[in-house]
């Protein structure tokens, strides 16, 4: 970290086992990542509730290149709040999880949803239920008679418009999934 760990007790008196608690939970979130230039935790014991014991409170605020990541560890009804470290150790796994997924995105390794693939009937051949889908980008792709979704092989017509998605079959590439577009659908 750039800046040295702050640590705030709320309503609550300052422990050293806590704080050595909260250290090391903060010294494992900057070995995870580096580039972490301050964390600021609040440690608070929350007002007593008429079914359960005190509850306390975690807030960790973390300040990293172009972005500030905050958990705010509110008990609600979890009775393992109860316990002033399993509270602390929720709180930072919680923003263990936000810096990986900072992380990810700044690496660029973000999940995309890919769109299906596009095309038009190009070919049907009734007789042994399969057909052939011409690509925009020009090939030429087999699909089965079981790979249609919302429409009977029997209804189908060349020329007809359709979204798939591409795999790699026995005899080169197949489409699953097959669904033929209506007229007013926007092609993307």
């Amino acid at each position: 970290m750039q800046l040295p760990l702050q640590i705030t007790f709320r309503h609550i008196e300052a422990s050293e086992a806590l704080e050595k608690s909260i250290r090391e939970h903060a010294a494992e979130l900057d070995q995870f990542y580096d580039h972490i230039m301050s964390c600021r935790v609040v440690f608070e014991l929350g007002h007593k509730h008429h079914h359960q014991g005190r509850l306390y409170h975690v807030h960790i605020d973390v300040t990293v290149p172009g972005k500030e990541l905050v958990v705010s560890r509110e008990p609600g009804q979890h009775h393992a709040h109860e316990d002033a470290y399993v509270a602390i150790h929720d709180a930072f796994d919680a923003m263990r999880r936000q810096l990986e997924d900072f992380a990810r995105k700044q690496r660029g390794d973000v999940k995309s949803h890919e769109l299906p693939s596009h095309g038009k009937v190009s070919e049907l051949v009734a007789d042994e239920n399969y057909g052939r889908i011409l690509t925009l980008d020009g090939r030429d792709i087999y699909f089965h008679r079981n790979s249609l979704l919302n429409v009977d092989f029997d209804d189908l017509d060349i020329g007809m418009e359709v979204r798939f998605s591409e795999e790699v079959g026995e005899l080169g590439p197949q489409a699953s999934s097959v669904n033929v577009i209506g007229k007013h659908h926007i092609v993307g």
